[in-house]
């Protein structure tokens, strides 16, 4: 059974998840429509295996789900406004130096 999470909860999950280039990515294919791993991780150029991994870090995360489909499953967002989300995010402007990064980046893998 899902329940629901809370505001920082889901923050928090979703910055996991854009944490990764390959998942952003994967998110990114996904937000244009549900797709089978073999497809996503060729469009990708990933190895099935790793793509795996992600997907299984990103259902983790709630962000997507799994949809059987006969033999196979394919994947989409658990949420059309995620798509939207992503969209947003991507055309935000965000106020950074060239220069700089974070301060835990090397730390902690941030930015």
């Amino acid at each position: 059974m899902l329940t629901t999470a809370s505001q920082v909860e889901v923050l928090a999950r979703f910055g996991r998840a854009l944490a990764d280039p390959i998942r952003c990515r994967i998110l990114l294919a996904l937000a244009e429509g549900p797709a089978y791993p073999s497809e996503v991780a060729e469009s990708l150029g990933v190895s099935r295996t790793r793509l795996s991994n992600h997907l299984a870090c990103l259902r983790d995360c709630g962000l997507v789900v799994s949809v059987p489909d006969g033999r196979r499953t394919r994947y989409e967002l658990a949420d059309e406004r995620l798509g939207h989300a992503l969209d947003d995010l991507c055309t935000a402007v965000v106020a950074v130096e060239a220069d700089r990064t974070c301060p835990d980046a090397e730390e902690k893998g941030c930015c």
